[in-house]
């Protein structure tokens, strides 16, 4: 995985959290596509219809209709979607959430920020737990 161009997708159902974050991601030279969904089915729905893979996938945690380690699991069942670092992010650590995601071949559990400037550093975050950046 080249560090420039990448996609991400990311499910987050608030929406202001959503703007941020994903600005965030749009505001970073690494990153060329950034896709939002609202919950964990609208991601399945998007990695199975889309033909555009992307790179990374970042979920909340806590979201309507299926939620983030509900998704995980399916997708952790899927012999390509498994392939995709998948990084979760939540406004607290449940440890119980984190050893399931683990579990589930998540790259990394990141705690939701509650400050504007925290937002911005996630996607170096993520970069770094990918070992594309130092």
């Amino acid at each position: 995985m080249k560090q420039q161009k990448l996609h991400i997708l990311i499910a987050e159902d608030d929406i202001d959290d959503g703007e941020i974050i994903q600005e965030s991601f749009a505001r970073h030279p690494a990153f060329l596509n950034v896709d939002m969904v609202k919950n964990g089915q609208e991601l399945l729905n998007f990695l199975k219809s889309s033909k555009d893979i992307p790179d990374i996938i970042l979920t909340d945690i806590n979201m309507p209709i299926l939620n983030g380690i509900e998704a995980l699991a399916e997708i952790h069942e899927d012999s390509i979607l498994r392939n995709i670092p998948a990084f979760v992010y939540s406004t607290a650590i449940n440890p119980s959430y984190e050893a399931k995601c683990k579990e589930l071949g998540t790259k990394g559990f990141l705690i939701k920020p509650f400050q504007l400037e925290e937002f911005y550093e996630i996607p170096n975050r993520i970069l770094y737990m990918l070992g594309l950046k130092g």
